[in-house]
């Protein structure tokens, strides 16, 4: 892999179209999509927008069935070396105290990974880059933002922004993997639909070790409260709180202020003198789903075509579970001459009518009834969760579907 200002002339050409597979963005699904074509010697130009990869606060949860799609490019054994292995995860009513913890080794005769991994997506983005040295037929581009691009019968020609100056690239198809704002799925006409919440949500990440203060505290805790509900997660490195913010509040300065975010954490658990404070983002939560996932020889995956809230951490995965079902699609399309529109219409099917569909009711639900301030259904709620969690049968199925084996699995099934 070079990281350099390679020109398209210096990039191996598929024998049976005109240029590389054009892939903006370098996050998780991109990465991914990358290292699984150029395993197989399929040309890629890889195009990041940043001057190097991304350090921050941002997806942290790996599920059992993106760390088999992973464990396929030979990134899994690497992350679950580095990241935290949860094999249990719990939701606690604050009032009551009570506790429903689903194990997730239930699942142990479903996948090889029956846990969630807790790793910040910023460490297996740096280890997909590390891996992509060893494939000689991708070209990765920092500093090289996709502004927009053209297409025809033959291929692609992405516009290109590098320090100010425009560069045109051809290849013969090209994917945007680039998040919200994608100018993939801008320049390709596709709408995105869907709605923004008014409230924001505040993380911030502290080192105070919450499991010596919290009976069985789980590395994964979703906490129900009508006056705060929050996430409470560890990391790798750190533990991550998410808590919602007012709507109404008009200085949103103050939710990134040590004294708030400080109250915050006092208000989680009183301790003496001040909590160590990390990292701390504010962000805009949404639900949308692009129209349609691809335009003629242009394609979406992740983020570009779907976003949801966090709760149960579905977003990122999501975008792995897209990347990995359009690399095998692309791989035949590209090694074996398969037709591409075909394809492309099974990857939308496949991805944007079923698992997406999936992701946005249970993100949403999940949502409704974290922030539920009504004693009655908060009761109700944990009442279910505390069911379903001390039978077996029941249990395996919701870890199943929380953990996103089912859609992936039914999603396989779509013709």
């Amino acid at each position: 892999m070079a990281i350099s200002s390679a020109t398209p002339s210096a990039i191996p050409v598929a024998t049976s179209h005109r240029g590389p597979i054009i892939i903006a963005g370098a996050g998780p699904a991109g990465s991914l999509l990358a290292l699984y074509l150029g395993q197989r010697h399929i040309p890629v130009l890889l195009l990041e927008k940043e001057a190097s990869l991304p350090i921050d606060l941002r997806a942290s949860t790996f599920h059992p069935p993106s760390l088999e799609m992973l464990d396929e490019v030979g990134l899994a054994e690497a992350m679950i070396a580095k990241g935290l292995v949860v094999d249990r995860y719990q939701y606690r009513d604050r009032k009551t105290q009570e506790v429903a913890e689903f194990n997730m080794q239930l699942i142990a005769d479903e996948t090889r990974f029956p846990f969630r991994l807790q790793l910040e997506q910023y460490e297996m983005t740096h280890l997909a880059q590390e891996k992509l040295k060893e494939c000689p037929s991708v070209t990765t581009l920092f500093s090289h933002q996709l502004m927009s691009f053209e297409q025809d019968a033959n291929g692609v020609t992405a516009v290109v922004n590098h320090l100010g100056k425009e560069l045109r690239f051809a290849g013969s198809f090209i994917v945007g993997c680039e998040g919200a704002s994608s100018n993939v799925r801008k320049s390709a006409g596709i709408g995105f639909g869907g709605f923004t919440y008014d409230e924001k949500f505040l993380v911030a990440s502290t080192n105070f070790p919450f499991e010596t203060v919290f009976d069985n505290l789980s590395y994964v805790n979703y906490v129900s409260d009508p006056d705060e509900w929050c996430v409470i997660l560890r990391t790798d490195k750190l533990w991550r709180v998410l808590w919602p913010t007012d709507p109404k509040e008009t200085n949103l300065d103050k939710y990134l202020t040590d004294d708030y975010i400080q109250q915050r954490l006092q208000h989680l658990y009183a301790k003496e003198g001040d909590y160590h404070i990390g990292h701390r983002t504010l962000y805009n939560v949404h639900q949308r789903v692009a129209e349609t996932y691809f335009n003629g020889r242009a394609i979406l995956a992740g983020d570009s075509c779907h976003l949801n809230n966090p709760l149960g951490g579905m977003g990122m995965n999501g975008g792995l579970h897209d990347a990995f079902n359009l690399a095998q699609k692309l791989t035949a399309i590209m090694l074996e001459g398969a037709d591409y529109i075909p394809l492309f219409e099974q990857y939308n099917r496949q991805r944007k009518d079923l698992a997406v569909r999936f992701v946005q009711e249970h993100t949403i639900a999940n949502k409704k009834l974290m922030e539920s301030t009504d004693p009655d259904i908060q009761r109700q709620r944990q009442q279910h969760f505390m069911q379903t969690a001390a039978d077996p049968i029941k249990a395996k199925a919701f870890i199943m579907e929380r953990g996103m084996l089912n859609c992936v699995r039914e999603s396989l099934l779509v013709e």
